[in-house]
């Protein structure tokens, strides 16, 4: 068993524990692995080892990563390899407009649209050939002044906007609240997150409701889960750590 399959397992062990510590069925918690600053290789290990969903923070690299991969994905169709299936690739990384047109083309989900300017030109851009990109509004749940993501005060008007757009489902919420102190101000914070996605649901503004809510990363998973977050984004648990810049 590699190192990577070896750290999956406990990420699973992890969530499968946090789910039955709140009542929650395992299977109702998604984990995305974050795959940022490592190579194409790693991807191919966590593949193989069953893990199907990744998570991008920069777009360039996650292009050259997704295209890397095609030709790992045509060795697996010719017998070479044996995956789990195919890949599901997640812009999680703020996204400028001058890169829409990147993540429209390559990405299946955006958990990281902020604003309607980036929505429409999503919207416009996603290829005919490919199915609706699905996308997740990010919530500067705590008012972070460093933080992207829309106002948690104006989340429910730009939903309403976004989820009328052609090319776009609009799946949920993401958010990246600041780190707590302990785990009852960790499940605090998260739980704003889940009142707000339970408000924009309850309103009857949307078709069809929202049902992810994209919380926790590698060292607040179980706070997060116990909130009620559909969706963890995991990283350093699974991947180790990332070199620091030069």
């Amino acid at each position: 068993m590699t190192t990577i399959a070896h750290h999956l397992l406990h990420v699973h062990d992890r969530i499968h524990a946090a789910c039955l510590a709140c009542g929650r069925d395992p299977a109702s918690v998604r984990l995305l692995a974050v795959s940022k600053t490592f190579g194409a290789e790693a991807v191919a290990e966590a593949m193989a080892a069953g893990q199907t969903a990744f998570g991008e923070n920069y777009i360039a690299e996650g292009v050259d990563k997704i295209e890397a991969l095609r030709g790992w994905l045509a060795a697996a169709a010719n017998g070479a390899v044996t995956p789990a299936s195919t890949l599901e690739w997640h812009c999680i990384g703020p996204v400028q407009s001058n890169k829409t047109r990147l993540v429209a083309g390559h990405f299946d989900w955006v958990q990281s649209v902020d604003r309607l300017k980036i929505a429409q030109r999503l919207s416009e851009q996603r290829p005919a050939e490919l199915p609706a990109l699905q996308v997740c509004l990010q919530v500067n749940i705590d008012g972070g002044a460093n933080k992207s993501g829309v106002a948690p005060e104006a989340a429910l008007a730009l939903a309403r906007e976004v989820a009328q757009l052609p090319r776009l489902v609009l799946r949920g919420l993401m958010a990246i609240p600041e780190p707590a102190t302990d785990f009852v101000a960790a499940c605090a914070l998260h739980a704003s997150a889940k009142d707000l996605f339970d408000q924009i649901n309850a309103s009857g503004a949307l078709a069809l409701p929202m049902d992810t809510l994209s919380l926790g990363m590698t060292a607040d998973l179980e706070a997060a889960i116990h909130a009620g977050s559909t969706m963890v984004r995991v990283g350093t648990a699974i991947f180790g750590g990332r070199p620091r810049p030069a």
